[in-house]
């Protein structure tokens, strides 16, 4: 039985900007049943200065990258005195699988440690076990249960934390 080749690619990862907004709306529709909108990010790119965003560019393994590589997945975290708030974690469906949601939750984590953050925190579906399993070998431990913290279907959240 032939198994299809799968490509590999390297991944850049850097900060958000306002130009990679129809990109990032494009996944976020394509992710999530109740997707932000533009301006949820607006808001959080322009006004919120405990925000930070990252995008991941993906491109073929030994290729130079593009000048204007899309962003393939993003992730978003809020800096509330020394802990992280991971806001939302993203990847395009067509480049999941290949560890990209893994370095943007490690380059989330370099960037709350950079500016003295100690521990992490998110909440995820009860039913998003690809999500569960993605945190928990990045070291995040269930401490808790949001009760029907998801609007679209009150599902519960596992509240995870970790230390940093």
């Amino acid at each position: 039985m032939a198994t299809e080749a799968r490509e590999q690619f390297d991944v850049a990862v850097e900060p958000m900007r306002l130009r990679d907004l129809g990109d990032i709306l494009k996944i976020e529709r394509l992710s999530f049943p109740t997707p932000w909108s533009r301006y949820a990010f607006l808001s959080e790119l322009l006004e919120n200065d405990r925000a930070y965003y990252l995008v991941a560019r993906a491109f073929p393994v030994g290729q130079p990258r593009p000048r204007r590589a899309r962003p393939v997945g993003y992730a978003g975290v809020w800096l509330v005195l020394d802990e992280g708030h991971v806001t939302n974690v993203a990847v395009h469906p067509d480049f999941r699988g290949y560890g990209i949601g893994r370095t943007l939750m490690e380059a989330v984590e370099d960037l709350v440690r950079e500016k003295g953050g100690k521990r992490m925190t998110l909440e995820v579906r009860r039913t998003n076990l690809v999500a569960q399993t993605l945190y928990r070998s990045l070291g995040y431990k269930s401490a808790g249960v949001r009760r029907g913290y998801y609007r679209d279907n009150n599902e519960d959240a596992f509240i995870m934390w970790k230390d940093l």
